[in-house]
C-alpha cells in the first residue's frame, strides 16, 4: 500500500506561482471563497457564512495534512503572498493509489491560466513524489469551466453519473475526470 507523509509540507512553484501551506493569515480569502455564491454554485457544501466557519474548515484541514488524510495548498503569486485560490488532494486512497483533486481560484484571478499551471505542478507532484497512480476530479455536468481546464490538462472525462449524490434536499449528477500516472 502506498506510504503518504505530510510531516515536511512540500512547498511547490510554478513560473508565476507558489503554492504553500495555509495559514491564519489566509482566513479571509478562504471566507471570500466559501462565502461567495457563485464560486460554490458548483460545490455540493453549505455557503459560510461566518469568519470563524473559514478558520475551523483550516482547522480541519490542517488535522487531515498532519495525519496524512490529504494535501491542500493555498496558491499564490509568486511576489505576492495573498491567497488567490486553493488546490489539493481529497479522499486520498492510499489502498488504490489514487486520490481526489479539488480547487478553487478567486474571481480576479479566473481565465488567466493559473488553476491550469496549478493542476499540471500538483498532479507532477502526485505522480512523481506521492506516487500515486491516478487521479480523480468530480465536478458538476454545467461546471463547463472546470471540465475545459481538466481537458486541457490532459484529464480524460471517465463518467456521468446520473443523480449519484443527494444535496440540499435534490439528487445531483456528477461527472468524473481522471488522469493516469504514464
Amino acid at each position: 500500500m502506498l506510504e503518504i507523509n505530510f510531516s515536511v509540507f512540500p512547498e511547490l512553484e510554478t513560473d508565476r506561482l507558489k503554492l504553500r501551506r495555509a495559514d491564519v493569515n489566509d482566513i479571509n480569502e478562504l471566507f471570500a471563497m466559501r462565502s461567495d455564491p457563485d464560486m460554490m454554485k458548483y460545490i455540493p457544501r453549505p455557503l459560510a457564512t461566518e469568519l470563524e466557519e473559514a478558520s475551523a474548515h483550516l482547522k480541519i484541514m490542517d488535522e487531515k495534512i498532519t495525519n496524512n488524510e490529504m494535501i491542500n495548498w493555498a496558491i499564490t503569486l509568486k511576489d505576492d503572498p495573498k491567497m488567490i485560490g486553493t488546490i489539493g488532494y481529497y479522499h486520498i486512497k492510499p489502498e488504490h493509489y489514487r486520490a481526489e483533486i479539488g480547487y478553487m481560484l478567486l474571481p480576479d484571478y479566473q481565465g488567466k491560466g493559473y488553476v491550469t499551471e496549478a493542476i499540471t505542478k500538483v498532479v507532477n507532484y502526485a505522480f512523481t513524489t506521492m506516487n500515486l497512480h491516478s487521479i480523480e476530479a468530480v465536478i458538476d455536468p454545467e461546471n463547463v469551466a472546470s471540465a475545459k481546464v481538466l481537458q486541457k490538462c490532459n484529464f480524460i472525462k471517465e463518467g456521468h453519473f446520473k443523480e449519484n449524490e443527494f444535496y440540499n434536499g435534490q439528487f445531483l449528477d456528477t461527472i468524473i475526470y481522471s488522469i493516469l500516472n504514464k
